[in-house]
This record gives C-alpha cells, structure tokens and sequence, in this order.
C-alpha cells in the first residue's frame, strides 16, 4: 500500500520544525499530503530558548529568511555556553567558569591541545585555542551587517522566543509547503488488529484516517505512550534532575546582551540564564531528592538578587529518559514524545531537528518499506540519545565539586553510563582525536569533548616530550592571540548589531 496521507499530532517547535522537513520533501508531490493537528486545549511548553548551530542549515533549509527571523521571534546570537561555578571555587573567591564555544578549537592550525596541557599556564582552554572566547566575554557579535545571512566570522546559533519561533515556522510550513492544519482535540486513538494506528477520533472533524503517523504531543506521547504502549526508559540514575523552576525577567532595551546562555552551577542542580531582545528567560534545574520545592524557589530568589519585582515561578516537572523505541508500526515519535534529558547543552531541539532530518531524507514510500526503515531510524536514534546521555553526565561526573550530595552522587561510577566511562579511562592518557569519535550518528562530537573537558581541567597526563613542534604550536597560539584582538576591534557589540538588523537587515543570500 501506497503512503498518500501524513499526519502530525501536535504543534509546537517539534511538530513545526517536523512539519516543514516533510512539507519540504514533499513539495512537489501532487499524491502526498502533510497534515498537522493542533490542539487549541493544550498550552505549549514553551521554554527551550537555545539552539545549537545546526539550526542555521534547517533554517536556511526551509528558506527561512534570517533576518525576519531575528526580527519576529525576539532572536539574539548565541555564540557559546558560559558555564559558573561547575568546578570547585576557594572561600573567597571569584566565580570560576568556562566556554563551551561554537567555534572549532584550533581551526587555524594544528590541535593545541597537548600544548595547552604541559604550559604552566592560566590562561582558560578555550581562550587559548579560540578568538571566540575574548569576542564572548567582550559581548560582540559573531558578524557584522555587511555579513550576508546564515555567513559569519565566528560560529553561532540563537536564543529565541520558542511561541513565536513555532508561529514562524507554522506560516512557513503552510504557505510554502502547503502543509494543511486543523486545530482540534484528538479524544481517541483507534488501532488495528496488527497494532498500526487506523483512526484519530478528533472533538470537531470526527474520525480522521491516515496513512503514516507522526506524534509530537509532548510529554503527553498520546499516539506512542498511550495508544501504542512504547516503554519509557527512565535515565533519572544517570541524570539526576527531574524538576524546573521557569520564569521571565523583563530586561531594558539600554542593556547589554551575553552573546551566550549562562549555566550557573548550584547545590543541587544548575541555573540557565537566557537572554533575549526584550526580556530573559530563566530556569533552576534541580533534584527534587537532594532539595525541596521551597529551597529550590530560594535559590531562584537568590539568583534574581530577592526578586524585587515578585515574579511568579512556573514549576516543570521533568520526565528524564527515551523510548525504548522511536518508530514503531505506522507511527515515529518526536520531540518530547520521543524523550528528554534536560536543558544542558539545548538537546531538545537539537534532537528534534535532527530525528526529523533524518526521518524525512528516507521516508517510506509504501508500507512494505516500513521494517526495513523502522530498524534503521530505531538503531540511530538509540545511538544518537545514549551518546547525548554520555555528553551531558559528562559535565557532572567529572566536576571536582564536593559541597553537596548532589555532586557526591554524580560522581558515583554505578552513575556513569559504560562508553564514557571508557572514553574517560582512555583520556587520562591520550587527549581525544576525532577518530575516537567513529560514528557520523555522535551528536555531540570531538570539539564539544575539548571544550568541556579542558574547561573543567580534566587530567590528561602528558609530559613535554610527548610534544611536537612545539615552537610551531607557540606560534600558532599567539596567532589565536593577534586574531581575538583584532576581531575585537572589527566585529560590533551584539546589541549594535541586532539593532542594525531590525532596521536594515542582512544581505540575503
């Protein structure tokens, strides 16, 4: 049987960013339709504000003009992922903190790497192998206005209003893909004898058959947890926190923008501080089995300097964990349906994107293709979330910090997934190279490892003579040097830029 009929369940950025991958594919397809269905009952989650730099290939993918993007979903650069207090600070002193930069270490030249680690040096990793690193702390933008869109001096994604992000990509998904969208409440999932869905019994257009399922219904997983029953692999073990306090903070137009979100390390869990045009986006992640609610709304308090304006908090539960699967029969889940780890490191549109990608390069044309293509997803999909879970464990399995039970219980090895506990063993003696990195699938890969875990100053144990052509590394580093100074000079202050933006735009490509 032929595949004519695609449906969406659910809105949101997950089932946007879904519905414009497969709009797109089949564009100029007369027999295929893509359909969403949105419930108006349910809010949006309405809180992933940060993206990776892939997004920029999506964005321009969809033919998304980045200068309307910017202009209508409140959208700053981001450039980097500034982690605070992560690592163990004296009494007395200044908060430590590291760059998890966008831009590749050492693109100049070669890996400097084994320098930086035999140098009696202060000077932090990433400023030592990236002129993003004093370009972020100066604030100054990844480009300049005469840069054409998606192109630029430095790598970078974006902080953006997720609402306004999803009505963007709703309009463009509709009007260039013909995708059709009906706002109604699907009450039941019919399925089969064979267990494939047949039928959404929706609350305004009735019952509702298609060929090809896709659920993007959040937490909820209507089509996959509930109709088919798809376990949920808990990963709360590995990754502790499972609870959020959201807010907003209005911010003055006047007011510098971080061209980078801000992860601030706490007793039992972590700060995210995002900033946008005209406000901020703040969220304490924590573990609800090392601190209460109420200890957890203090810190906040705390964070926000006592909260003067007496803003209200939004509590979030999170789910940590996947599905055991993520295709199953006529259905694939994305999004928060298929899984969630937390906020560390923006996965969740990441994952997103990339699940959506990959399903629509290689959609089934009838059902006879579906096993074969059911396994592949599945096998991929496995691999790409259990690499994640190794990334983000990564951060709090080899912090030195000791102050709470928190940290204690990250620490413990019955808490550290196997391949990174392998990958770590093999570090302390070699420091990382991309082959040890041998799947296209590692969604966090060779750099990302640098920049954390030199940033955290994991031990690799190497001597000087293990180093080659050291004055030619010497060099090189001085050249990154030269380089940040006059980047500095050349590149505006982000909030320049984004105003130069909204009143002239970029050059379109």
């Amino acid at each position: 049987m032929t595949i004519k009929k695609i449906v969406i369940v659910g809105g949101g950025t997950a089932g946007w960013i879904a519905a414009n991958h497969l709009g797109k594919k089949f564009s100029n397809s007369k027999q295929v339709s893509v359909t969403l269905i949105e419930s108006p009952e349910i809010p949006p989650i309405g809180v992933g504000e940060g993206t990776v730099p892939e997004i920029r290939k999506t964005l321009a993918h969809f033919g998304i003009s980045e200068t309307d993007f910017i202009r209508e979903c409140d959208v700053t650069f981001k450039q980097s992922i500034k982690f605070v207090n992560w690592s163990r600070k004296q009494k007395g002193e200044q908060a430590k903190y590291f760059h998890h930069l966008f831009d590749r270490p050492s693109k100049f030249g070669d890996d400097l790497t084994p320098f930086w680690l035999v140098q009696s040096t202060t000077t932090p990793y990433a400023q030592m192998v990236s002129p993003q690193h004093d370009a972020c702390e100066a604030f100054k933008a990844p480009k300049a206005i005469t840069t054409p869109e998606y192109e630029s001096s430095l790598g970078y994604a974006y902080h953006l209003n997720a609402g306004k992000f999803a009505n963007m990509l709703s309009r463009n998904a509709i009007e260039k893909f013909n995708v059709v969208h009906l706002e109604t409440t699907v009450e039941q999932v019919k399925l089969a004898s064979d267990g494939s869905i047949t039928t959404l019994e929706t609350k305004e257009y009735g019952n509702l058959n298609f060929d090809f399922y896709i659920d993007c219904s959040g937490f909820e997983s209507l089509l996959f947890g509930q109709a088919l029953k798809v376990p949920f692999i808990e990963k709360s073990d590995q990754l502790m926190v499972n609870s959020a306090l959201v807010v907003q903070v209005p911010t003055k137009e006047t007011e510098e923008i971080p061209p980078y979100t801000i992860a601030t390390a706490h007793q039992a869990g972590w700060i995210w501080d995002i900033a946008l045009t005209n406000r901020r986006g703040v969220g304490f992640v924590y573990s609800n089995n090392h601190i209460s609610d109420e200890v957890a709304k203090e810190k906040l308090d705390c964070y926000l300097k006592g909260n003067p304006n007496k803003l209200s908090y939004r509590k979030i539960p999170l789910k940590v964990g996947f599905r055991e699967k993520f295709w199953h029969k006529n259905c694939v889940s994305l999004g928060l349906a298929q899984g969630f780890l937390e906020p560390l490191e923006a996965t969740s549109i990441l994952l997103t994107d990339f699940a959506a990608g990959f399903l629509a390069d290689r959609f089934p044309e009838s059902v006879e293709q579906m096993p074969s293509l059911e396994e592949r997803f599945n096998h991929v999909m496995d691999y790409a979330w259990h690499r994640v879970v190794d990334f983000i464990k990564l951060h709090y399995c080899i912090s030195d910090r000791e102050d709470s039970q928190f940290w204690i219980d990250n620490k413990k090895p019955t808490s550290i997934p196997r391949t990174l506990k392998k990958r770590l063993a093999l570090w302390q003696k070699f420091t990382p190279e991309k082959e040890d990195f041998f799947s296209k699938f590692e969604v966090f890969d060779y750099d990302n490892y640098l920049y954390v875990l030199y940033g955290m100053n994991f031990k690799t144990q190497l001597n000087k003579n293990e180093i080659e052509n050291s004055d030619k590394l010497k060099e090189h580093a001085a050249y990154i040097t030269n380089v940040s100074e006059t980047l500095n000079q050349q590149l505006p202050d982000h909030r320049e830029l984004l105003n130069k933006i909204k009143q002239y735009g970029l050059q379109r490509v």
